[in-house]
């Protein structure tokens, strides 16, 4: 009967352990810009139509992000020309209808935002078209994964670097990868795409980004520390990522983000 008591005991004991909450005390700081500045030319369209959104940093286990809002946003070319983005309410989203798209030119981003000014300066890169898509069926290590292989050609005796970009309706963030041409330059190569759940007929929208070695180096380091091998949500990084935009009011309180421009290629596949 003791054997009985005790173990019941134990067991009611253990049960209640599991249900403790545990609270996770993170550090805070005080919020920062966030700059969500990409000016994409979609080849065989106008690009006038431009969006630059602006939030700010947000605890760890907030649900919303919450919008910069009554900023003033300006992108001027190498003539002096000024394209203002105007907020969309208050939605942190900044839109301008008359931008114009030039290829290697150079654009300086000026944001006036909460008594501090951030600028930064890139180049509209262009992108060569993707050739085809070539979809095999039998990826992964199970051999049951639709891999898709985007095909390119890049440009002889130029140094290119590419941001692909795969859009699907199964994952909820996008598949991101960059490439350079130091080792493949001159020849057909191919971004790379896999997704164990796609079925025939679903639509995955392809997009190659022509950018700048810059964004090729922050978006590689960027997407080493997000990947599966970098630990937890909670482990330290080693390094924080910063962007080209810089507070020249301010240099300790830095934005995130980055101001990139690039001539995109879009390709929607349906899976066969």
């Amino acid at each position: 009967m003791k054997k009985i008591i005790v173990l019941s005991y134990l067991l009611t004991l253990f049960t209640f352990s599991c249900e403790d909450i545990v609270d996770v005390e993170l550090n805070e700081s005080e919020p920062k810009l966030v700059i969500d500045a990409s000016i994409n030319w979609v080849k065989n369209t106008i690009g006038n139509e431009q969006s630059i959104k602006l939030t700010l940093s947000a605890p760890f286990f907030n649900e919303s992000v919450p919008p910069a809002n009554g900023a003033t946003v300006q992108v001027m070319n190498s003539d002096n020309s000024v394209f203002n983005f105007v907020e969309e309410g208050s939605t942190g989203v900044y839109n301008n209808n008359n931008f114009i798209p030039v290829i290697d030119e150079t654009y300086i981003l000026t944001i006036n935002y909460n008594g501090e000014t951030y600028t930064a300066q890139e180049t509209l890169k262009s992108v060569v078209s993707i050739d085809l898509v070539e979809q095999n069926n039998d990826g992964g290590f199970t051999g049951d994964d639709i891999e898709l292989k985007a095909f390119y050609t890049d440009p002889v005796g130029i140094e290119n670097y590419y941001f692909f970009e795969f859009i699907s309706n199964i994952p909820v963030i996008p598949s991101l990868e960059v490439y350079e041409d130091e080792f493949t330059d001159g020849n057909q190569i191919f971004g790379f795409y896999t997704e164990e759940d796609l079925e025939p007929g679903d639509q995955v929208t392809i997009r190659n980004y022509g950018v700048s070695e810059r964004f090729y180096e922050f978006m590689f380091l960027l997407l080493q520390q997000g990947s599966d091998d970098s630990g937890g949500p909670f482990e330290t990084q080693p390094a924080s990522v910063r962007g080209n935009c810089i507070n020249i009011t301010n240099s300790e309180n830095f934005p995130f983000g980055y101001f990139r421009l690039s001539e995109v290629d879009e390709v929607i596949y349906t899976i066969q």
